[in-house]
């Protein structure tokens, strides 16, 4: 093991649009494990949309992102040396290890670090399916939409780690299942592999009415539940389709990610429509978390759940993963591959 490893920082807060110098890649000696402490040897990085609010130094539902630190993520990897006698060398751990080749840790502070079983689920899937993503889908289907069998769900960014689980989550529950993706591989991938009855490329629409005549398409019964993850056009789109009482789980708006205003065309449909439309971060809802990781295991160990993963080849490639995540380009759950 080397005495030294890699990690990056937040160099500099983005005016705009975020870029590779916002980041710096650095070389630090590998810190001595005192009492009560794990090393732990990170072997994937996830890289998702939250992190590029935290790189701001507005008001938000989190503290940003502090300049010259390493920049937060959670990650997943084995323990190399243990001061606590919870962990041995070997264990493989879940937790927040950040943007960073190895990560100390104070395993006496609860919940800082998690054991997982590799043995049907594979290590990286902790990160995507059975991780934060996959109870962010749970959660927002599960406890807020709470679909009926035989109602339509519709989620954006369906190829993604989320959208790609809200969508089997909803087909297990007997609910009918429409995408909304950009491109049309994604599309296919959506239907044809995670088995939703339908998927919109966005792409192919100029503005909201021709997204919504496709999504009337699609969901011919109307819209009872709908998973939020861009905002804007897409939004304005399924807001004319939703059905009475419907039910909106908004995740986040990766179309404003760099601080445009995200406007609302027909924000009285919320009214007309007696829709309910709830906000969630899911750090917030951590009782949660054993129901919804007990279920998603359960579905990736029996083939239930699918998904795909995209790898950054190493940590010097993650501030240009990252970016290329904010624009679409990944395929799945984008991980940075660390060993």
């Amino acid at each position: 093991m080397s005495n030294t490893y890699q990690r990056i920082v937040l160099a500099s807060r983005p005016d705009g649009e975020a870029s590779t110098s916002n980041f710096r890649l650095e070389n630090v000696p590998l810190p001595a494990v005192g009492d009560g402490q794990v090393l732990v040897r990170n072997h994937y990085l996830s890289l998702d949309p939250y992190m590029r609010g935290r790189m701001n130094d507005g008001k938000s539902y989190a503290q940003p992102q502090p300049l010259d630190q390493v920049m937060i993520g959670g990650t997943v990897g084995e323990v190399v040396e243990s001061k606590h006698p919870s962990y041995r060398p070997g264990d493989k751990v879940v937790g927040m290890g950040g943007w960073q080749q190895y990560h100390l840790v104070d395993a006496k502070q609860p919940g800082v670090l998690r054991k997982v079983d590799t043995s049907r689920v594979p290590l990286s899937a902790y990160l995507g399916a059975v991780g934060m993503p996959g109870v962010t889908a749970w959660y927002g289907l599960v406890r807020i939409i709470a679909p009926k069998a035989g109602e339509t769900v519709v989620v954006s960014a369906a190829s993604g780690a989320v959208g790609g689980a809200v969508g089997q989550l909803a087909k297990a529950r007997g609910c009918r299942a429409v995408g909304i993706a950009g491109g049309p591989d994604k599309c296919a991938y959506v239907v044809d592999e995670l088995g939703f009855d339908a998927c919109i490329d966005y792409k192919t629409h100029a503005g909201a009415k021709s997204l919504a005549a496709a999504l009337k398409d699609a969901a011919p019964n109307g819209i009872d539940g709908y998973f939020e993850n861009v905002g804007g056009t897409i939004l304005d789109a399924v807001m004319m389709r939703m059905n009475g009482f419907g039910r909106m789980a908004f995740c986040g708006m990766i179309s404003g990610y760099n601080g445009e205003p995200i406007p609302m065309a027909h924000p009285q449909l919320i009214l007309q429509s007696r829709l309910k439309v709830e906000g969630f971060i899911v750090s917030e809802h951590m009782d949660v978390w054993p129901e919804a990781l007990g279920e998603l295991g359960a579905m990736v160990a029996g083939n239930r759940l699918k998904y795909r993963e995209t790898f950054a080849p190493s940590l010097a490639d993650a501030p240009e993963a990252f970016l290329g995540l904010l624009k679409g380009r990944n395929f799945g759950k984008q991980l940075v591959k660390l060993v």
